[in-house]
């Protein structure tokens, strides 16, 4: 059975069967208990006490729908490498703290080389684009931005790859 550190640093034992619920669960979350137990081999009773603990241990942790954000008025991605002045956990904490309240900030990373911050935004159109470059430039803290824009998104997977091992098969 495999360890693996949840959400919170505790570390959980998943085994074939909870692995493969996060799998078909990673791939059709809408799916009722009754067909997800009958994907992974087990009653429906215990699925659901596994799904249950998976979430309670926030190996999963939530389960959303994916719009075309093209169709909803959103057709410009671009990602923004940022720079604060200073790496103090106060200022990175900040910063964190006013994206999160831009509703374009579609994910925030904090990286290591090239920059402090990696973050994801999209807009309505070039002027949104503009200002909200323009709004990250002014930022607090913020000495350096550079933007990509997307030209075409081949490839976006959610999730992870879920490998499943049956049992008496070697890693």
């Amino acid at each position: 059975m495999p360890l693996v550190q949840d959400g919170s640093g505790n570390v959980t034992d998943l085994d074939a069967v909870d692995l493969r619920i996060v799998a078909e669960l990673q791939n059709d979350g809408r799916m009722t208990n009754v067909e997800l137990a009958r994907r992974v081999g087990i009653s429906a009773p215990p699925c659901l006490r596994r799904v249950r603990r998976l979430e309670e241990e926030r190996i999963i942790r939530g389960y959303h729908a994916e719009p075309n954000a093209a169709a909803l008025g959103w057709p410009i991605t671009f990602f923004a490498l940022i720079g604060l002045e200073s790496q103090k956990e106060a200022i990175l904490c900040s910063f964190e703290q006013q994206l999160a309240q831009w509703p374009e900030v579609r994910e925030c990373h904090m990286i290591r080389g090239g920059g402090d911050f990696l973050v994801r935004l999209i807009a309505r159109d070039a002027a949104h684009e503009n200002l909200l470059t323009r709004q990250l430039t002014e930022a607090q803290h913020v000495i350096r931005v550079q933007t990509l824009q997307t030209i075409r998104t081949s490839l976006e997977r959610w999730g992870v790859p879920v490998q499943v091992e049956e049992e008496g098969q070697a890693p």
